[in-house]
């Protein structure tokens, strides 16, 4: 296992990154809908998947060579929304469509209505499997093409996530990166103030040692953190990697910050306006 820990200086990253938190929260506060914390955590990993390390194209969004993208933990979709928005995928307007009938950004992703969608998730557990199919199918048909996947660590509770690692590391998927946005707090825990809350021993890089992976540790908020991972996880032969991004629940904010009552909370007129005006305010996060 490696650890990363580098400086930021990736100005474009940086600007693109605070603009999804923007409209993330904007989003979320005009629909009456949505999800926060687990959005704010991922967003600057989805940020330099998309604007640095994936081969994908906006205007061409099913062409055979690109990379895949698969969030497995779904109820972040506007987190990822936003980023696609951001990267051309869609009208900044159509984000406030938001979880509304008939509209192509439903509150989990929906591959069949949304280009740049390569996976429909929700079902917690469920998303990783999906791409080991597709690294795997990448590997049967020799092409090219790399897939990627987050997984939350609620999520990493799921069973299923457990198979479809140790299914990776069987067939020897060096084409397959998973991040885990390792937040360190769900719904309803585990930071708190009774020991109910307690963070549990999950032992997560043995855990994933363990199954046979390339286990790399990085800042999930700082960029060059998150790029130098992905460098490294192209050397690696023979083993899948995933990439434990140590981040913050509602990172940005600061009332928002390692609270998780924010997971699913709606902002009033005056929070959107303090979080909007602490994003302005903001230098590097």
């Amino acid at each position: 296992m490696r650890r990363i820990y580098m400086s930021s200086n990736n100005t474009l990253l940086e600007e693109k990154s605070k603009a999804a938190r923007k409209s993330l929260l904007k989003v979320v506060h005009h629909a009456g809908a949505g999800h926060i914390g687990g959005p704010l955590s991922a967003i600057d990993v989805l940020t330099a998947l998309y604007f640095k390390e994936m081969n994908v194209e906006p205007t061409n969004p099913y062409k055979v060579d690109r990379d895949r993208f698969v969030l497995s933990k779904g109820h972040s979709a506007i987190g990822l929304y936003a980023v696609l928005a951001e990267k051309g995928y869609l009208d900044q307007k159509e984000l406030y469509t938001f979880d509304s009938l008939d509209s192509r950004l439903q509150g989990h992703p929906d591959m069949k209505i949304l280009p740049g969608i390569e996976m429909s998730t929700g079902s917690l557990g469920q998303g990783i499997s999906a791409a080991v199919g597709m690294a795997l199918g990448a590997k049967v048909q020799d092409q090219s093409f790399r897939t990627y996947c987050m997984i939350g660590d609620g999520e990493s509770q799921e069973g299923q996530v457990w198979e479809a690692a140790f299914i990776a590391s069987k067939y020897e998927l060096d084409n397959l990166v998973v991040i885990l946005d390792y937040n360190k707090l769900q719904q309803y825990g585990w930071v708190g103030t009774n020991t109910e809350r307690a963070v549990p021993n999950d032992l997560v890089e043995e855990k994933w040692e363990s199954f046979g992976w390339n286990v790399i540790r990085i800042d999930g908020h700082s960029f060059e953190d998150i790029l130098e991972g992905f460098r490294q996880a192209k050397l690696v032969k023979q083993k899948p990697t995933i990439l434990i991004a140590d981040t913050v629940k509602g990172k940005g904010i600061s009332f928002m910050e390692n609270n998780y009552l924010w997971h699913s909370r709606i902002p009033t007129d005056e929070e959107l306006s303090l979080a909007l005006k602490e994003l302005d305010e903001s230098g590097d996060l």
